[in-house]
């Protein structure tokens, strides 16, 4: 397999960036091919402007998306932007590796997403869920976070798990056609011992070279609606 990391931890010493080497490790263990965008090395640009065209179509007004369309058409996109995404068409499997923020992802990763899952190639008409431009590929999120798993859940302190990624598992992942599979979660890694972050990393290993054997999550299949998006009967 060919994997893709996408990297999104300040500190090189930190967990995360321990979960993102072991992730390397392993695949290239088992035989796989792995490329890693470390987007603060990088100095990735997160934010999302008319200074990612070449040209514009529109240059009095700029509306994102059909920018995003006219220039991965025409070749004038800019070329950070067009690296990432022959990552993506490159890859067979795409792992976000990042720690929680505020119930997300940090901005830098968003940023990502926000360039790099373009209209026109990742998206677009009726280009998206199992149609997406990514079909065929999976996806999956590896983070940390410094919440126990007991404050998650249906009545918990911070609620559902499954409520609070559903912007990021299923509108980004699984909306440009990603096959979901479940994340991998570092619990309260600020605060545990280095022999537990050792279990956790033991964990991920094992979780990483049984990818083919995890159920992937369940998303909306166009062929259960109609022209409209309206629910077939």
């Amino acid at each position: 397999m060919k994997i893709f990391i996408v990297h999104a931890h300040p500190e090189p010493q930190s967990f995360c960036t321990a979960m993102k080497d072991t992730a390397v490790e392993t695949f290239q263990s088992l035989g796989h091919e792995v490329q890693v965008s470390d987007l603060h090395q990088m100095n990735w640009n997160p934010v999302a402007s008319s200074n990612d065209f070449e040209v514009r179509s529109q240059p009095d007004y700029l509306v994102y998306a059909l920018e995003q369309r006219e220039a991965y058409k025409s070749g004038k996109i800019s070329p950070d932007i067009q690296a990432e995404i022959d990552k993506l068409k490159w890859c067979d499997v795409l792992i976000f590796n990042f720690p929680m923020y505020w119930f997300s992802v940090p901005a830098i990763l968003k940023g990502w997403i926000d360039r790099v899952f373009i209209s026109g190639f990742c998206y677009g008409g009726k280009r998206f869920y199992d149609q997406g431009g990514l079909k065929g590929k999976k996806g999956l999120m590896a983070f940390t976070l410094g919440g126990r798993e007991h404050m998650f859940g249906e009545d918990k302190i911070h609620g559902d798990m499954s409520t609070m990624l559903r912007p990021l598992l299923r509108g980004s992942m699984a909306y440009v056609g990603l096959s979901v599979l479940p994340p991998f979660i570092g619990w309260h890694v600020p605060y545990i011992t280095d022999e537990d972050r050792q279990i956790l990393l033991k964990q991920y290993r094992e979780y990483l070279t049984n990818l083919d054997q995890l159920e992937p999550l369940s998303f909306p299949s166009l062929a259960n609606f109609d022209d409209r998006m309206m629910p077939k009967i």
